[in-house]
């Protein structure tokens, strides 16, 4: 007699078996290409809610089940000032797919709501300075987030278009504020889409933007097409208007040319340095004249 699966269960199912090759295959690719979870981690796997955070929670609780390696977990939601429709979600969900949560609060949205200029911003980094604290107390020397290979091609892209400057995203960062601490990225070679399909496949509604400025619109919309301060790069200069233009963009670039994702995540694992007139590295900009007369001749 064949034992009927728990919701969990066939909802683990569907990454191990129908998605394994678009998010179990790469989430275990990035872990060992990047180092990102090694021998004697603590890591604390960090939830907003989002349909990223919570994939994530799932597959590093599988892999902390299954793994060939020991390391600990905890799985970390900071309440920024969610309105209680939203707070339920999040805890209803994680009860769901059977996520052992660690919540706790803080008067973030307080803060950012009384700020005009820049205020997500503002939010963002907050958050992560709370994150960084509580998982540090915690005992931890890791925090992971849910930032996925579409987020790294658009924050590259935004950067080009809009930052003058040619950045990616790490698939993991030591702290500067926070000795010992490092910021890991799991999802870093999985596609969003496949996290949508994977979503929709078992039925499953998150959180979309639970911000004070577009809570009441946006709680379960669309998914994908609008995410709020989720990114640390160029410092927030870029609003995330500039974010839904440049993923509008992508898809019309898929049209033509259906690889052009991989082909922006690819390019920047072999950046050829030598072709730039200029580069910077900490913080320090430095020009191809400076070394150019000691270089080998090159094909003009």
């Amino acid at each position: 007699m064949t034992r009927e699966l728990s919701f969990t269960q066939k909802v683990e199912r569907s990454i191990s078996k129908t998605y394994r090759e678009r998010i179990w295959t790469p989430f275990i690719t990035a872990i060992k290409n990047y180092k990102l979870i090694e021998e004697g981690d603590k890591i604390a796997v960090c939830i907003s809610g989002g349909k990223d955070s919570m994939l994530l929670a799932k597959l590093i609780q599988m892999l902390h089940r299954h793994s060939d390696f020991k390391f600990d977990v905890v799985y970390l939601v900071m309440d920024p000032g969610y309105n209680e429709r939203n707070r339920k979600k999040i805890e209803d969900n994680a009860r769901l797919l059977e996520i052992p949560i660690t919540v706790f609060e803080t008067d973030i949205f307080d803060v950012a709501n009384k700020i005009e200029r820049s205020p997500c911003y503002v939010c963002a980094k907050m958050r992560r300075g709370h994150l960084y604290h509580r998982a540090k107390d915690l005992g931890c020397n890791k925090i992971a987030l849910g930032h996925h290979m579409s987020d790294v091609i658009e924050t590259t892209v935004m950067a080009m278009f809009y930052g003058s400057q040619l950045q990616g995203m790490m698939p993991k960062l030591h702290s500067l504020n926070f000795e010992g601490m490092e910021l890991i990225r799991p999802l870093y070679c999985i596609n969003e889409q496949d996290i949508i399909n994977w979503k929709n496949y078992n039925s499953l509604e998150f959180i979309q933007c639970a911000c004070r400025f577009t809570e009441k619109t946006e709680m379960l919309a669309p998914e994908g097409e609008k995410k709020s301060g989720d990114s640390d790069a160029l410092n927030g200069d870029i609003n995330e208007s500039k974010r839904l233009e440049i993923k509008n963009l992508i898809k019309k670039l898929k049209r033509i040319n259906p690889n052009i994702e991989n082909s922006i995540f690819n390019s920047i694992h072999s950046v050829c340095i030598e072709t730039f007139p200029g580069y910077k590295t900490e913080g320090q900009l430095h020009s191809f004249l400076e070394d150019y007369d000691g270089r080998k001749p090159q094909k003009g």
